[in-house]
């Protein structure tokens, strides 16, 4: 320690009349202390006041200059540095060296600059405002022959593509062509993971995710994949997983899944059909995603199911019915229920039997699996009255729903089910599947849905409760008066903020459960005519003219 007291004293001395032969000995110095024990020399030096000096030692033109950055470099290992390099002016005289033509002096500023600012998000964000993303991708095209350099911007790059601001900046670059080039040269694992480190983040960026298209990558992550596709290793294991969870992630751009998709007949779309009958379930998943995000809209949807797409889904899914792997099942159901949106995809795919295969599941004790299994039969139902009929009168699936209708841990689940009971009967109009929910207990749910802060949801469990007062009102009496289904009326009349189709709807039913006594006699006492007379003024006109409808129905019967 002696050794560095005297050297860093020289140096304070030396920096001063830039004898750079003396200055570069004394660096040599603080570099083997530095190596010898970093923390106590860090300290040292922090000690004896000779970070303010360095910035002046950064000179483009001295021959000290790596030397002074790969000190800093060590320095900011240790955390208890990194504020006071800060302080000490270290950020923009290291930034200026990014633009050195020195291989030494770059990779040296590079690391100083990534040790400073490593775990800061408020340093990151002040490098990416200083113009260092644009410099560094300059960088990496220019020495990517250089082994180290090129693991240095690598290494930054991964870290500020984590921030939210770099993403705008990244995309004015040709990044994704550098990168793309870059990982075309690679054959070690190593070297394609750090790349993979960087593109993973990079990839969440719709603009981004387009220009990696267009430069290639996605053939590069097909190659990933049929070469490692049967591999045992670990690494192989590895990056397939990576490779084909990249894939995915790029199809989650609008544009970049429609240039892949290229109506059905794009070569890459063709290769990712081919997964889903797989043995490898890291490959039957990608596949599996794929398609749900290539089903994003009507058009690819329809296209998917008149080439017969549904067969290869219903086949994964039947073999992981028992014992199943639980993230393919969930890709599959996602696939499928979107596959399910446009009207005309409906009957094609309840003829194919999806319906039957999804309630295999139903006995599934995972909440992702039960909430795209309720999300696919509620799509596959819309305007489809036979379908909904049938399923309406399945006892073993009302049950459930009612059941997961008090999941209360799983809101989405919840909902869902809540959701799908009020479907069943809204498509039906059907006499026996209102039997069948108000046997499975199923109608205090709905009165309960008619109360979520969702607007839809509100109204879709209004119009349910509506059709069974209509159908069933005598079965329906007891569960009405139990689940408080007046007062619960009398509260979305009263409140200011119901919507015009949730006050409507409400008039509609009070209507309709005038035909009980008991519910009768609930009326009267919570002086509906009140609400309802203040509504005759409402600026809806359907809401005015039910009001004045129901008016008179209230006065005829009080």
């Amino acid at each position: 320690m002696d050794n560095l007291s005297e050297a860093l004293e020289k140096l304070k001395l030396a920096s001063t009349d830039s004898a750079t032969d003396s200055v570069e000995s004394c660096l040599d110095c603080l570099l083997k202390a530095l190596a010898n024990n970093n923390t106590e020399a860090s300290m040292k030096i922090q000690e004896m006041g000779l970070l303010p000096l360095l910035p002046t030692l950064l000179n483009p033109q001295s021959s000290c200059t790596p030397k002074v950055a790969n000190i800093i470099a060590e320095l900011a290992k240790n955390e208890f540095m990194r504020s006071p390099c800060v302080e000490a002016g270290l950020i923009p005289p290291l930034i200026q060296l990014l633009n050195s033509t020195d291989q030494e002096v770059l990779l040296q500023t590079g690391r100083a600059l990534g040790n400073i600012c490593y775990d800061s998000h408020s340093l990151q964000a002040q490098l990416i405002n200083m113009g260092v993303i644009p410099t560094l991708v300059k960088l990496l095209g220019i020495h990517s022959h250089n082994t180290a350099l090129t693991e240095m911007c690598l290494i930054a790059f991964g870290n500020l593509a984590e921030l939210e601001s770099s993403k705008e900046q990244f995309a004015s670059t040709n990044i994704a062509e550098e990168l793309v080039r870059l990982f075309q040269k690679q054959s070690e694992h190593e070297k394609k993971e750090m790349i993979f480190e960087v593109l993973a983040p990079l990839a969440e960026n719709d603009v981004i995710k387009l220009q990696l298209v267009e430069a290639g990558l996605v053939e590069c992550l097909l190659e990933v994949v049929a070469q490692t596709v049967d591999g045992e290793r670990e690494e192989d294991v590895t990056q397939l997983k990576t490779a084909s969870d990249l894939m995915v992630l790029l199809l989650l751009g609008d544009e970049s899944m429609q240039k892949l998709f290229e109506g059905g007949k794009g070569s890459v779309f063709q290769r990712v059909l081919s997964w889903i009958p797989s043995h490898n379930h890291q490959l039957q998943l990608a596949g599996a995603l794929a398609i749900a995000n290539f089903a994003r809209n009507d058009g690819n949807c329809i296209h998917m199911v008149d080439t017969g797409i549904v067969q290869k889904l219903l086949e994964l899914l039947d073999r992981h019915v028992e014992e199943g792997n639980v993230t393919v099942q969930h890709a599959a159901l996602s696939a499928l229920r979107n596959l399910a949106i446009p009207v005309v995809n409906k009957s094609k795919m309840l003829s194919a039997g999806v319906a039957d295969v999804v309630l295999k599941f139903l006995q599934s004790e995972m909440p992702p699996v039960q909430f795209k299994l309720l999300g696919t039969l509620r799509m596959l139902i819309d305007t489809q009255a036979e379908a909904a009929d049938q399923l309406g009168t399945n006892g073993k699936l009302v049950e459930r729903l009612v059941e997961w209708c008090e999941a209360k841990d799983h809101a989405g689940v919840m909902g869902e089910s809540n959701r799908l009971l009020s479907a069943l009967i809204r498509h039906s109009k059907s006499k026996e599947v209102v039997k069948t929910v108000i046997q499975g207990g199923g109608v205090k749910h709905l009165v309960t849905m008619a109360t979520s802060e969702h607007m839809i949801m509100q109204n879709e469990a209004l119009v349910a409760l509506g059709l069974i007062a209509a159908l069933e009102l005598v079965a329906a009496e007891k569960d009405f008066v139990g689940a408080s289904l007046v007062s619960v009326l009398h509260k979305l009349l009263s409140d200011e903020r119901s919507a015009p189709e949730i006050k409507y709807n409400s008039m509609i039913l009070i209507c309709a459960v005038m035909g009980s006594e008991p519910l009768h006699k609930e009326v009267q006492s919570l002086a509906f005519l009140d609400v309802v007379s203040k509504l005759r003024a409402h600026e809806n006109k359907t809401v005015s003219h039910q009001a004045s409808l129901t008016e008179q129905r209230l006065t005829a019967q009080s």
